[in-house]
């Protein structure tokens, strides 16, 4: 997001990040970093006041499913407690636009596929229902204050920056193509296949991967809406098609040339079956066009990025 907006000319951004999971490296030297948590409210509204702020794009959470069902207080905390004092921190300093990642977790095991975003959200993990108890406090704030905002709820994020600039970079990540090629290139023994016996044409989950840097282009438009005076919006993030895990792996091997070992286990609690965006909204409302949908490109710059960091390391 903030290579977005930089290429696209905005002259001040300002990142917040506590770098729990992130490293400061990544920025390019002409952003401004404040150092800190979301839920200091002290900070907050002083770094807001400072740089004059009008938007604010909050990515700030923790995003494992297995973890939230094993820890889903600490989930509920950083997810919903501290967005609740981010969202009161901005009411209170005057900021007008929000944008909220927001996650396809919040439809659960959905009954319709591709997912609509007028599906009744039914989260079965606490990460889900943490992240859309934030979506509820954004609405019933930006009703009751003026707040515009945008929610977007991403599906499965993969790939890396296409010039190299940045990528997921934390090496203990769980997303399937980032593990697909640490193993790839043997920074681990082997890749695990967590359940085969879901009702899906191989018995893998199904999910939509959308490429980051279309992502942050839907945050660029997402973000244009609110300041041009649009409503507030709820819109899904995908490409409205779904691949097996067992499809990505075969898709890893053959763009690395490496056939790494897979070993096949249980299925972890609180993973759906398959989930695909219904992404026309985005498309229409916000004049979304990605440029990046193509799978063996994706994995092409996941693997060129994890080279890439083994070379800083």
């Amino acid at each position: 997001m903030v290579l977005a907006l930089i290429d696209a000319g905005h002259e001040e951004v300002v990142v917040l990040d506590d770098l729990s999971t992130g490293f400061d490296w990544a920025l390019p030297p002409e952003v401004t970093l404040v150092r800190g948590d979301i839920a200091d409210q002290t900070l907050v509204a002083e770094t807001i006041r400072r740089h004059d702020i009008d938007a604010l794009a909050h990515f700030a959470a923790k995003i494992v499913v297995p973890d939230s069902v094993a820890d889903p207080l600490g989930y509920y905390l950083a997810n919903t407690v501290k967005s609740r004092a981010l969202i009161e921190t901005a009411v209170g300093a005057g900021l007008r636009h929000v944008i909220f990642s927001s996650t396809a977790a919040v439809y659960g095991e959905p009954a319709v596929v591709p997912v609509p975003e007028d599906l009744t959200p039914t989260p079965i993990n606490p990460y889900g229902r943490s992240k859309l108890m934030t979506e509820w406090m954004l609405e019933d704030a930006a009703r009751a204050h003026g707040l515009s905002y945008v929610v977007l709820r991403y599906f499965n994020v993969a790939g890396a920056d296409p010039r190299g600039r940045s990528g997921q970079s934390s090496p203990n990540a769980t997303h399937l193509i980032k593990v697909a090629t640490q193993a790839a290139l043997g920074k681990r023994a082997r890749l695990e296949v967590f359940g085969t016996d879901y009702p899906t044409p191989d018995g893998s989950c199904l999910r939509d991967y959308i490429q980051v840097s279309d992502l942050a282009a839907a945050h660029l438009v997402a973000l244009n809406h609110l300041r041009g005076g649009g409503a507030s919006l709820t819109l899904n993030c995908g490409y409205g098609r779904g691949y097996s895990v067992l499809e990505v792996i075969e898709v890893v091997k053959a763009v690395s040339g490496v056939d790494f070992p897979v070993t096949l286990s249980p299925r972890r609690a609180g993973d759906p079956s398959r989930i695909v965006a219904g992404a026309d909204r985005i498309r229409t409302e916000l004049g979304w066009v990605p440029q990046h949908d193509d799978l063996r490109a994706i994995v092409t710059q996941a693997l060129a990025w994890e080279q890439a960091l083994d070379r800083r390391n």
